[in-house]
């Protein structure tokens, strides 16, 4: 009789994979393994002595997916204006490029902000988690800062979550509200899900305020936070975590790779 092998046998022991992704000491996720909190590959793992490949398997903790390919880079941008959401751009404008030389890895923008939109940018080289993040047909969220001419009302803003119709077809923001107003313009928070083009601009266009500055504050999980204008940093191990996790949902059916267009 042949013997059954295990496939992962010839892996590396769990507790060592995530004690090295820091996760926590090997003693602490024994008991996390004990208590049913670890999953691999969507099933839960309750052998000490189980053993993983980090390059292929799916490891997560509490269900928030665990980092394990080291070659891949996460970093956050806040976007100033003025510049082209493009590593390189054929007509000579400032684009991402200055951004992205000091790091080893080559990196590649997550969906794009148009030149006069500033904030929250996502660079890295992981192609599937960049697909989930920029896909309309997932869902993911994004907060936008207007700036808009004149005074927005109440009525306006129920409006903007009713729907309203724009030439390419009917739009909702998630949520919307009016943050101040005050000598002739007003600040509005809009939360969409949207990947049209121009979105925001179109949006508050058609409800009479156009915007004059954009800014975007939240991609999915993430915050841009005080990070200055011009400047990027690494995500943490929690905020890569959320991405992840959020990157490993099941796509859709009509979301294939290469059809993304956000621009705002």
């Amino acid at each position: 009789m042949t013997p059954i092998t295990d496939p992962a046998a010839d892996g590396i022991r769990l507790q060592k994979v995530l004690a090295n992704a820091g996760v926590a000491s090997r003693r602490v996720i024994e008991e996390y393994i004990v208590e049913g909190r670890i999953r691999v590959n969507g099933e839960v793992v309750t052998e000490l002595g189980r053993r993983i490949h980090p390059e292929t398997d799916l490891v997560d903790v509490d269900g928030t997916a665990v980092q394990l390919d080291v070659s891949k880079r996460y970093v956050m941008l806040n976007k100033p204006t003025g510049v082209v959401s493009t590593m390189r751009d054929e007509n000579g404008r400032p684009d991402l490029r200055r951004f992205t030389k000091d790091y080893e890895e080559r990196l590649y923008n997550v969906g794009r902000l148009d030149a006069e939109t500033s904030g929250l940018l996502i660079l890295t080289n992981d192609g599937d988690l960049a697909h989930v993040l920029a896909h309309p047909s997932f869902g993911v969220t994004k907060v936008y800062i207007a700036k808009v001419e004149g005074t927005v009302t109440a009525q306006t803003i129920a409006a903007l979550t009713k729907g309203i119709e724009l030439e390419d077809g009917p739009i909702a923001a998630d949520k919307a509200r009016l943050l101040d107003a005050s000598r002739g313009s007003s600040l509005v928070e809009l939360t969409l899900h949207s990947g049209r083009n121009r979105i925001v601009r179109r949006m508050m266009a058609a409800v009479g305020h156009p915007v004059t500055e954009l800014v975007r504050r939240q991609f999915g999980p993430l915050h841009l936070g005080t990070l200055p204008a011009g400047k990027s940093r690494e995500l943490t191990k929690i905020e890569r975590g959320a991405l992840l996790t959020l990157a490993r949902q099941d796509a859709p059916a009509d979301a294939t790779p290469g059809d993304v267009q956000e621009k705002q």
